[in-house]
């Protein structure tokens, strides 16, 4: 690697942090983030009840996403002291500044899965 490589991506690097969807995607990108988000924008919700919303994540990946969004500033954990443990997440203040984009992400998500039954269809009667 030559010296005019190693400062095209130092200089790529600097821009992706001062970009706004970069950042946003450094916080609530990957594949379970924004679903997590999705369920907390319903209300606060216990770790068993995200991972019934979440079949498919394991414990570990839970606590960890869980954690980083925690460590974001996005959620808040309250942990009550009693026997058997309670632990319930939030959306912080901050957090809740997110459910308008999760809304819009949720109406697109609708709308495109109609327009794939749309051409589903046109498809099948065209064959």
């Amino acid at each position: 690697m030559n010296m005019n490589t190693i400062n095209l991506n130092y200089e790529l690097e600097a821009q992706a942090a001062t970009c706004p969807v970069h950042v946003t995607l450094d916080v609530i990108g990957g594949k379970w983030k924004v679903l997590i988000l999705y369920h907390l924008c319903q209300g606060t919700q216990r770790f068993n009840e995200l991972r019934r919303l979440l079949p498919d994540i394991t414990q570990r990946m839970l606590t960890l996403q869980l954690r980083e969004l925690e460590q974001a500033g996005i959620v808040h954990r309250e942990v009550y002291p009693q026997v058997p443990p309670k632990v319930e997440y939030s959306l912080t203040e901050f957090g809740k500044t997110l459910m308008p984009v999760i809304q819009v992400m949720h109406d697109w998500g609708m709308q495109y899965q109609c327009e794939c039954q749309h051409y589903k269809q046109l498809a099948k009667e065209h064959s």
